[in-house]
């Protein structure tokens, strides 16, 4: 199965628009939205575009094909401009032999883990970082952030196929960081 992550959109039109782009291009079967999609929260600067109305639009047009969790500047206000559920702090995707764990990441993060069996992964943003690693025994995987990328790094969004997760730059989609995730 062939997944597509972005986080920490906060209101960015332009973003949105790059990260529809290339989910309409990587075949993948869900766009995994984890969270502050709508607005930019009190510590982060107006983001380029900043749209929260037309974001809702746009990820709306595709409400079908899209999974999402809660972040910590989305709110009940934000629920009501999109049309698929994002109040839940966290969800869980299985796989034959392991699970994502799908949170933002300022309620789960690699300093206070959910609980995980062996080969999990826990996917989150927050940190606007990106990570794919193994730690320990389990994965941790953040695609960073597509507006606001923070630490010197590139605007990006993440990826997973063929066992493979991997972060990509949204401008040029060169690969960021990845690891390959075995049961």
């Amino acid at each position: 199965m062939k997944l597509m992550f972005a986080s920490d959109i906060h209101g960015s039109l332009p973003a949105t628009e790059q990260v529809l782009a290339h989910f309409e291009r990587s075949g993948a079967k869900w766009l995994i939205l984890l969270g502050d999609m709508l607005n930019h929260g009190p510590r982060n600067a107006l983001p380029v575009g900043y749209n929260p109305g037309a974001v809702a639009e746009r990820f709306n047009s595709i409400a079908d094909k899209i999974i999402a969790v809660r972040g910590n500047c989305d709110s009940e206000v934000d629920q009501m401009l999109l049309h698929f559920p994002i109040t839940a702090p966290w969800q869980q995707i299985l796989m034959a032999e392991q699970r994502l764990f799908i949170t933002h990441g300022h309620l789960y993060n690699p300093d206070k883990l959910p609980p995980l069996a062996e080969n999990d992964v826990l996917v989150f943003g927050h940190t606007h970082l990106p990570l794919a690693e193994k730690q320990d025994s389990i994965y941790l995987f953040n695609p960073g952030s597509v507006s606001i990328p923070k630490g010197g790094f590139e605007a990006s969004y993440g990826m997973l196929n063929d066992g493979v997760l991997s972060v990509h730059a949204l401008n040029n989609d060169g690969v960021i960081a990845q690891v390959e995730i075995t049961p």
